[in-house]
């Protein structure tokens, strides 16, 4: 069975959920995986833990399909064995705090030394250089830097966080994209290279399309937001506008709880026939909906409309109108309602999974699916797991020598 990253050895040092998504993504696509832990272990296993003396689903979410060695990096034993992994892998990944990683000794050109021909995949909030390269991020603290939360949300009201983890996971994404191409760059140099992502850039980078309309607003107002845009010097926030060429919004639907929404975009194309469907020949007629630029101008009276016909359906219901002429529409989906939605099930990305401390469990299935790579999600590995079996793997260890180290406290505090 073909695996798309076979033969790709990634030391993998993050922690957290930036540096794992990136790692667990390369697992996914076939790479060897060694996640390199300290004693205490990546900090996760124990936050927000829900099964007592258990790894965290924060943790198991985010390690999959990757084998846990254990080494203790302030010894010079696990210093040697760090160094001898680097020989023997084709990436190393870190996202530690700035200069964490060069106070051990090991700087970039230290790690290229070593083995010339090594990736290094390297995470920072801000990036290594700039006035803000000391500072520390979070997942808010980057999306509020990267332009999001100034962008979501409404206008008469407090700039919002996105469930979305465009942060922490977004920049995980953008990672394994640097890391693939340089792999690639490597096959024709024989060298490696560094790769860093800046949480900010990448928060930024999936902004894109606000820092359109920034510059648009230099031109004049922006009539496909249904607030004034007018003497902004900003993107402001737009509640659940589509912010594109086509006017699209969420839409209230019976019996009216929380997710009772679906989302609409009223097409150019489909406008008659839905106007039919709601109001007759009177609607189709209505100089006020005439023409995009007079929907755009009417828009409030619009979504008013398209409310009060909702308000009679489910948004399951709705979803069958919609579709019936052709109008681009989706529920808003709740955590429950994926958890058990079929095409969800039939797609892989809510995937079962065992732990031998927490027993049954769920995550979110690989996203890329690739015709020729075949790789089973597996569970996440206990804290040292595969220690012993990584060493003589890939070193080539025996078990005199691993114990040797073992005693030198290459493995323990």
């Amino acid at each position: 069975m073909e695996k798309a990253l076979a033969g790709i050895r990634i030391l993998d040092m993050t922690h957290v959920q930036a540096g794992p998504t990136a790692s667990q993504l390369m697992a996914w696509l076939g790479a060897d995986v060694i996640k390199f832990e300290p004693p205490a272990g990546d900090a996760t296993r124990g936050q927000l833990r829900d099964v007592p003396n258990a790894d965290s689903l924060y943790f198991t979410m985010l390690n999959c399909n990757k084998r846990s060695i254990v080494v203790n990096m302030k010894s010079d034993a696990g210093k040697e064995v760090f160094v001898e992994l680097l020989k023997n892998c084709d990436v190393i990944m870190e996202n530690f705090g700035p200069g964490v990683l060069d106070r051990f000794g090991f700087t970039w050109d230290k790690i290229h030394d070593i083995n010339p021909a090594i990736v290094m995949g390297s995470i920072k909030g801000f990036g290594s250089s700039g006035p803000y390269a000391e500072f520390k991020a979070y997942e808010n603290v980057a999306q509020a830097m990267g332009g999001s939360m100034s962008t979501t949300g409404f206008d008469d009201g407090p700039p919002l966080v996105t469930g979305a983890q465009i942060g922490d996971s977004g920049t995980g994404l953008h990672l394994v994209i640097g890391l693939l191409a340089a792999l690639q760059a490597r096959n024709r140099t024989g060298r490696g290279q560094y790769v860093e992502v800046a949480m900010m850039d990448s928060v930024m980078n999936l902004c894109r399309v606000k820092f359109r309309d920034h510059q648009r607003l230099t031109r004049g107002p922006m009539p496909e937001y249904s607030i004034p845009t007018e003497g902004r010097h900003a993107t402001p926030r737009s509640g659940n506008d589509s912010g594109g060429g086509q006017l699209g919004n969420a839409v209230k639907c019976k019996p009216g709880g929380p997710n009772d929404y679906i989302y609409v975009v009223v097409q150019e194309a489909v406008w008659n026939a839905l106007a039919q469907h709601m109001g007759g020949d009177a609607l189709v007629q209505d100089p006020r909906f005439a023409t995009i630029g007079e929907r755009r101008k009417n828009q409030g009276v619009m979504w008013d409309m398209l409310n009060k016909f909702a308000s009679q359906f489910t948004k399951r219901e709705f979803m069958a109108v919609l579709n019936e002429m052709d109008v681009p529409c989706g529920p808003i989906m709740s955590t429950e309602d994926l958890a058990n939605d079929e095409h969800v099930k039939l797609r892989d990305m809510y995937v079962e999974l065992d732990h031998p401390t927490r027993g049954t469990w769920y995550n979110v299935g690989m996203p890329i699916k690739l015709s020729d790579n075949h790789v089973k999600i597996e569970r996440s590995p206990l804290l040292g797991e595969h220690t012993d079996n990584v060493l003589g793997d890939v070193l080539g260890w025996d078990a005199a020598k691993i114990e040797a180290h073992r005693s030198a406290g290459a493995f323990s505090k």
